[in-house]
């Protein structure tokens, strides 16, 4: 009987990631007798390894490390054969200590001579910062407005004929008919405040009935927001008798904007005569503050004026081996342009602090990160949780089996340039470079949070796919595999997927994933989740959240 060899028209069926690996990803589904090659040697599969999935390289005692990037991604539970698949029953969470990889001030900056000189065509604001889109902000100080604020996104929408949903309303009006139904014939309305890309309204759950930390850590959040480049100003609703008062947010706001140039109104409903009064006065500030948005035109900036958060979610196998990868190559190329990069989800950088470490550019960055890592886990631990319950389901059905696995590749995303500050929750980024972020590892929470920390563009990863948008700043979707990017092609905007087939080098496509942030920063390119109006919006109600 004869066995495949796995590897088919010079393309890669298995792949070894480092030279230290002990094990290899399969790049698409290998029967058991599979001959793979691996350093001039042939490993014959003990059994079927499916897609993403990694096996032996040689044979593991019980104890033995699990190395993958290089680093120690978990250990053996028992004896584990050469070409055998790695799973969850044999191998577990660990984070031994492995030799960082990094080294500190021994970065070599990517080519960027391509890119040199280029602009974007951003909002430039009074503060000097420049935004990638321009909004006008609707807040809820607390989540009894909720409700006000849905008034005001119904009211707005339709007097300004920008109604996202238009063409849901119509699909379901026809299947509870049964028949198309005749539409009135109106002419499309010219936009009003062209220079504007709409009205954002924010909705939560806190505000009141938690703990002072919470109020504060939410007014923080919000400042974070109503202060952010791409917004031109906001409305705040207030109930009146909350916990997050008016009076914390604006100390929130002084301290991001001690000028006042940020146009922002407070409404109080226990202090307004009616109802209909507060939504009167509240509609009047958003429409002046329309008009006032609209003066200002998108003008060109140099790439430093970009802040990129990254994030990924529904990650799978080919996640930390595409998509990653060629967003942390993207990040590296803009910091070396002189622009930032903002890398957050701690629980996912969980076993490999010891490279992250290594990358600080001086040991108080080093211990402030040592120190927020540490605190985060001791809170998870309060509550009966650990990062290394951090995969999902999903997660571990796509190879990725073990925290420590997820966190290798979750990593990647940062690139190599060498982390300049860390960030704990909603501070402002202030330094040009890579910034870590304390956030957890959900994916809404995260990017919420990266926004309100200052990205005016994100980067999100995806394996299985994911609809994730932000109000605010725009969110680019990167699909590890092109499957996903098939099948979901009206959540995906970049395709990873040619990394993956041999197609094409992480350097080759992110010069066009740059090219793509630069032109969704222009406005020239409108990300999927712009378009399908997902603005994904939920504070981190902190030590509960993973």
């Amino acid at each position: 009987m004869t066995h495949p060899i796995a590897s088919d028209a010079g393309r890669l069926a298995t792949l070894r990631v480092h030279a230290a690996d002990n094990v290899r990803v399969a790049l698409k589904d290998l029967p058991e007798g599979s001959l793979v090659e691996d350093g001039g040697r042939r490993i014959r599969l003990v059994g079927p390894v499916r897609h993403k999935h990694k096996f032996a390289l040689g044979p593991l005692a019980e104890g033995d490390s699990v190395i993958m990037y290089g680093v120690t991604v978990g250990r053996a539970t028992r004896p584990i054969a050469e070409g055998e698949a790695i799973t969850t029953g044999n191998t577990e969470h660990s984070t031994a200590t492995s030799r960082p990889q990094a080294r500190r001030g021994h970065w070599q900056a990517p080519d960027v001579g391509a890119f040199a000189g280029a602009t974007f065509d951003g909002y430039h604001r009074p503060d000097g910062r420049v935004g990638t889109a321009n909004v006008w902000l609707v807040v809820p100080l607390v989540f009894c407005e909720n409700r006000n604020i849905e008034v005001l996104r119904q009211s707005v929408a339709d007097a300004l004929g920008e109604d996202p949903y238009r063409d849901y309303k119509r699909l379901a009006r026809e299947l509870l008919h049964g028949a198309p139904l005749a539409e009135e014939a109106t002419p499309p309305r010219e936009r009003l405040f062209p220079n504007v890309d709409g009205v954002r309204f924010l909705t939560h759950t806190l505000g009141c009935g938690g703990t002072d930390d919470d109020a504060l850590a939410l007014c923080r959040l919000l400042a974070g927001y109503i202060c952010h480049p791409n917004v031109a100003g906001a409305t705040v609703l207030s109930l009146g008798c909350q916990k997050a008062q008016i009076e914390m947010l604006e100390a929130a706001v002084a301290e991001r904007d001690p000028q006042g140039r940020r146009p922002v109104h407070y409404l109080e409903q226990q202090a307004s005569a009616s109802e209909e009064a507060l939504i009167r006065e509240a509609l009047t500030t958003i429409f002046d503050g329309l008009a006032l948005a609209n003066r200002v035109e998108r003008a060109p900036a140099p790439l430093a004026e970009l802040s990129i958060g990254v994030e990924c979610g529904g990650s799978d196998g080919f996640s930390g081996l595409s998509a990653n990868p060629l967003v942390g190559a993207v990040i590296d190329r803009l910091v070396a342009l002189g622009g930032s990069g903002i890398l957050s989800e701690f629980p996912e950088l969980c076993g490999v602090e010891h490279e992250l470490i290594a990358r600080c550019r001086d040991d108080r960055i080093a211990a402030r990160f040592e120190a927020l890592m540490g605190a985060y886990q001791q809170h998870a631990a309060r509550v009966g949780a650990d990062f290394s319950m951090n995969p999902s389901p999903g997660n571990i059905r796509d190879g990725l089996i073990t925290d420590a696995m997820k966190s290798a590749g979750a990593a990647k995303k940062g690139g190599d340039s060498p982390v300049v500050d860390v960030l704990d929750y909603t501070e402002p980024r202030v330094c040009r470079g890579l910034n870590l972020l304390c956030t957890p590892g959900n994916d809404v929470e995260s990017t919420t949070a990266l926004a309100g920390s200052g990205a005016n563009l994100i980067l999100f990863t995806t394996g299985l796919g994911t609809p994730t948008g932000n109000p605010v700043t725009p969110v680019l979707k990167i699909a590890s595999n092109s499957e996903l990017a098939a099948r979901m092609a009206d959540v995906i905007d970049f395709d990873a997927g040619p990394i993956i087939r041999g197609e094409a080098t992480i350097d080759e496509l992110a010069g066009h994933l740059l090219q793509q942030c630069i032109d969704t920063a222009s406005g020239r390119y409108r990300p999927r989740a712009v378009a399908l109006a997902q603005y994904d919006f939920i504070p981190w109600k902190r030590g509960v959240s993973l």
